[in-house]
């Protein structure tokens, strides 16, 4: 039976800084008759992910922002429902840039993938399997290039993209030193995901930390934060580093540029290389990294973690809630469609 009502989470007020709850509303609309060329998906997992405070200022970055009134653009991941496409069939798991809402009718050009490991959560799709992932793989692969004995260094080191990160360079064969905040997810990037050597950036002695897990230097520097925190690595870096630069999480609102120290002198002097990395510029080759991916999850040599919220309910505050700090894992928002 085709559902008749939508609930999806809109954007109401644009927020400065990071996004809260009340910038967001849940409201319920009909859902359109599906024409020929379209598909409707029911949504299963919604994504949260630190690209979603840049998608919602007002000054855009790599993509459009968010209107006022429109649903807040995300990824998804669910089962087509019902279909009027040719190339989707009901019965399907997709992936793709669906929206927070429970129901997509789309025409197909949002879905990133069709989902076919059978054998693994769907909700892998939006981590691991999915844009955390893939920018893991290709970020060091293709960016950092690392070599076995390189010392890789990561900060948010227990985050989704991070944790995959520093599991990569160790099955690439390097030393991996996680960057993270607090005892808690230090303990984590040890224990779970097997970093060498884990520092506190929130600990006074996070500059003397840092130099006693790297006393030969860093070759690649996996960046999600800039600031203070990659202020600090810089100084490390090595003869022909590479540094990575993924997220800016230190940076509070990008209507004002953000200032600080200059590291031009340590560029050049190492002779470093510095990159900055976007996933769609890697769509092409999305599958080559999901197979790898999997392949690694099968085996064990790759774990991933996911913290769960459920309901949609649970949306509009969930960016906040990662921006804290609070998850342990890739954060998701499970939706429950038991009712229907």
């Amino acid at each position: 039976m085709i559902p008749q009502r939508n609930r999806r989470v809109i954007l109401i007020q644009r927020p400065v800084g990071i996004p809260q709850a009340s910038h967001f509303e849940i409201v319920e609309s009909p859902i359109p008759e599906l024409h020929s060329g379209q598909l409707l998906v029911r949504n299963e997992f919604l994504s949260v992910e630190p690209a979603m405070r840049g998608w919602l200022n007002a000054t855009a970055n790599y993509a459009d922002p968010v209107a006022i009134g429109d649903t807040m653009r995300s990824f998804a991941a669910g089962t087509v429902i019902a279909s009027k496409h040719p190339l989707y069939a009901e019965g399907d798991r997709v992936m793709g840039m669906l929206g927070w809402q429970e129901y997509a009718v789309t025409d197909g050009k949002p879905i990133r993938r069709k989902v076919l490991e059978a054998d693994l959560p769907l909700s892998y799709s939006l981590g691991i399997l999915g844009i955390n992932g893939v920018t893991a793989y290709f970020a060091l692969t293709e960016i950092g290039q690392p070599r076995p004995g390189d010392t890789v260094v990561v900060s948010t080191a227990a985050g989704a993209v991070g944790s995959a990160v520093g599991q990569l360079a160790r099955i690439a064969g390097c030393r991996t030193v996680g960057i993270t905040g607090g005892a808690t997810k230090q303990q984590l990037c040890l224990e779970k995901f097997g970093f060498d050597a884990a520092v506190d950036y929130k600990s006074a002695s996070f500059e003397t930390d840092l130099a006693a897990a790297t006393p030969n230097g860093v070759d690649i520097y996996h960046d999600n934060t800039a600031g203070y925190i990659s202020d600090v690595v810089v100084r490390r870096i090595n003869k022909r580093a590479r540094i990575i630069c993924c997220g800016t999480a230190s940076v509070a609102n990008w209507d004002d540029w953000p200032s600080g120290p200059r590291i031009e002198r340590h560029l050049l002097n190492k002779a470093a290389r510095m990159e900055g990395f976007l996933i769609w510029d890697y769509e092409h080759r999305y599958e080559e990294a999901v197979t790898r991916l999997a392949a690694w999850l099968r085996s064990g040599q790759l774990i991933h973690s996911e913290e769960i919220l459920e309901g949609i309910e649970q949306a509009p505050g969930a960016i906040a809630t990662l921006y804290r700090g609070e998850n342990r894992g890739k954060l998701i928002v499970r939706l429950d469609h038991s009712a229907e």
